[in-house]
């Protein structure tokens, strides 16, 4: 049994709403070492077909995004966990000042910020012949700006242990078909980087976890058929695949590991 030394650890977590996310996977984990969690969700309001939600695709993943974090809430409840769920906007800066008031409230510190929370377009305009000035604004200002400003918070308010996990994709330096939304990505890997020197001198560390193609509920049989031949380990990644990854980056082992940017994609997009 490994010991990763975050008992009693208070972790932040963000984009927690869908359970069958990173997010949620990542609270469970967490949970489980005997951290404290506190999960932040945004409903993202989307169309979608309640008959079709019973299974994988689209429609399950706009419900779970639509919804509020009690599916989360229910099971970090039987775990006995100790929690504090906030619904807000990062892309806010006083929202994010307000997150880290409640959350310091709480439990009195904040030892991990686990950026999760992202933005995409799902109307088909992230493409250079179509995007628009709204699509390129909602998507930075969450996968950019709010996460930036998540990080700023965290870096203020320090303590004697921090760790910072940013979430971009594997597909961020090229991503044709969601070009500002890899684009945001890749801006979040700069920008882990960059903070990362910056914040070194604190014992802060900072890194990067890049999935794969990962089941959270959207990817249905059709799309996972396609998928899954360009993934050489043969299979769709877990959302407890990144959560693993995010919980060794989180604890004592990797006090020497910063500024990385670590794909967890089974080799797809190496």
């Amino acid at each position: 049994m490994v010991d990763y030394g975050l008992k009693d650890r208070v972790a932040l977590i963000t984009g927690a709403n869908n359970p069958q996310g990173i997010g949620a996977a990542t609270a469970l984990v967490f949970a489980r070492e005997g951290a404290k969690v506190a999960l932040v969700y945004k409903k993202v309001l989307r169309p979608f077909d309640k008959n079709k939600a019973d299974k994988n695709g689209v429609d399950r993943y706009y419900q779970a995004n639509a919804g509020n974090a009690d599916a989360v809430e229910r099971r970090l409840k039987e775990m006995g966990a100790d929690y504090l769920i906030l619904e807000s906007d990062i892309s806010d800066e006083p929202a994010v000042k307000d997150i880290y008031s409640a959350v310091l409230e709480r439990f009195g510190r904040v030892d991990i910020l686990v950026n999760n929370a992202a933005a995409d377009d799902e109307t088909g305009a992230d493409t250079i012949e179509k995007i628009t000035r709204n699509v390129i604004d909602d998507t930075f200002a969450v996968n950019v700006r709010g996460s930036l400003l998540m990080m700023k918070e965290f870096v203020n308010h320090r303590g004697d242990y921090g760790r910072i996990i940013n979430i971009s994709t594997d597909a961020a330096q090229v991503f044709a078909g969601q070009i500002t939304y890899g684009a945001s990505k890749a801006t979040l890997e700069a920008l882990t980087r960059s903070v990362a020197l910056e914040v070194g001198k604190y014992g802060i560390t900072v890194n990067c976890v890049a999935p794969g193609p990962t089941q959270t509920g959207w990817i249905d049989d059709d799309l996972e058929e396609a998928v899954v031949p360009l993934i050489p380990m043969g299979k769709l990644i877990q959302p407890e695949d990144i959560a693993q990854t995010i919980l060794f980056l989180a604890s004592e082992k990797a006090k020497m590991l910063t500024g990385q940017v670590i794909k967890v994609s089974g080799g797809h997009a190496l």
